[in-house]
């Protein structure tokens, strides 16, 4: 597996992260394939992993921790923070200090280890100062816990704001932005990644199958569609138009794929990695079968005219139904509209 930069950081990663939200009760409650699996992605040449507190409830952290016993200088290991972990207490989440150094020391116990590798901001907060939580994240970088940090689903204008103020109050900076991106999914070509690549950060993406759209598994004439209790109607209900729309652009990406002689999940993947402005695409798989559905996308290359019939389908800059942009976060706010 070719590794690539992270950034300016000197650090280079695999083209795919191994991501560990399906490891445990919200996906594989079976922790020992989880480990199996996680092991597999390592002797597959991945390097780099990401996980969550919130995922599983810190489940998927300890199951990370416990598959890397003996292997942890081997990868960089990712995790994030923000979520709400207490439904009922509001102190349990967000980006204030006082959660960070309280939710750091959690992580690094769930994880079993002495540093997390990348501590990132799983969304950026409305009503928290960008200084309180990069002051905070900057003394943990000062006391060996973490080593750099990084955003998630962060727009371009939070992205500028947050370097800014890194240089002037001299802080740490983030030095990589986690975003979704997809064939299906391509809003931050116009805006985030331009501006990530301007102030020489990674890019980490995330949801390359578009929350299971590009899996080849939902397609028109099904029953159903990816949709469940947990997922935003919005998103998954098939009724829409603008999931309509989704559905039409899969069924000619599939024809597309098998013309390319490529699965529908190696040409998703590959796409994204191909991207100059993408450092590494998070994979999650739940299952070992799933994983190597994956794999084969990191030695993909797509030459000119599939890319050129995928600008097609899918314009540059577009995202086929706005709710996909990073999960409906930056969805305009009745105070931003001028009527």
């Amino acid at each position: 597996m070719r590794y690539r930069p992270l950034g300016r950081t000197g650090v280079h990663v695999s083209p795919l992260c191994l991501g560990a939200m399906m490891f445990g009760p919200w996906g594989n409650q079976d922790e020992a394939d989880s480990v199996r699996i996680i092991h597999r992605a390592l002797d597959a040449g991945i390097n780099f992993v990401d996980t969550a507190d919130v995922y599983s409830g810190g489940v998927s952290e300890e199951i990370v921790g416990k598959a890397l016993k003996g292997r942890r200088e081997d990868v960089f290991l990712a995790t994030k923070f923000f979520m709400p972990m207490d439904q009922d207490d509001p102190n349990q989440r967000g980006g204030s200090r006082r959660w960070i150094m309280r939710e750091v020391e959690n992580s690094l116990r769930r994880l079993g280890t002495d540093h997390i590798d990348l501590y990132q901001v799983h969304r950026p907060s409305p009503d928290t100062d960008v200084a309180e939580t990069l002051g905070a994240l900057s003394d943990l970088v000062r006391q060996g816990k973490i080593r750099y940090l990084g955003s998630s689903s962060y727009s371009g204008s939070q992205i500028v704001e947050a370097q800014w103020t890194s240089r002037e109050r001299r802080l740490e900076r983030f030095v990589t932005e986690q975003p979704p991106y997809s064939l299906l999914v391509r809003g931050i070509e116009e805006d985030v990644l331009p501006t990530v690549r301007r102030h020489g950060m990674g890019t980490l993406t995330y949801s390359p199958l578009a929350g299971g759209w590009l899996s080849g598994r939902y397609r028109k004439g099904t029953a159903t569609g990816p949709a469940s209790a947990a997922r935003p109607t919005a998103r998954f209900d098939l009724d829409t138009p603008a999931n309509q729309r989704k559905l039409d652009a899969v069924e000619q990406l599939a024809v597309l794929a098998d013309k390319a002689d490529l699965t529908l999940i190696e040409l998703a993947v590959a796409f994204v990695i191909n991207h100059p402005g993408v450092t590494s695409a998070i994979i999650g798989p739940r299952t070992m079968q799933q994983l190597e559905a994956f794999l084969p996308a990191a030695e993909t290359t797509l030459p000119a005219d599939v890319l050129d019939r995928i600008d097609e389908i899918v314009a540059p800059g577009v995202t086929v139904n706005p709710a996909d942009n990073s999960y409906g976060d930056f969805e305009l706010r009745t105070d931003q509209l001028r009527r």
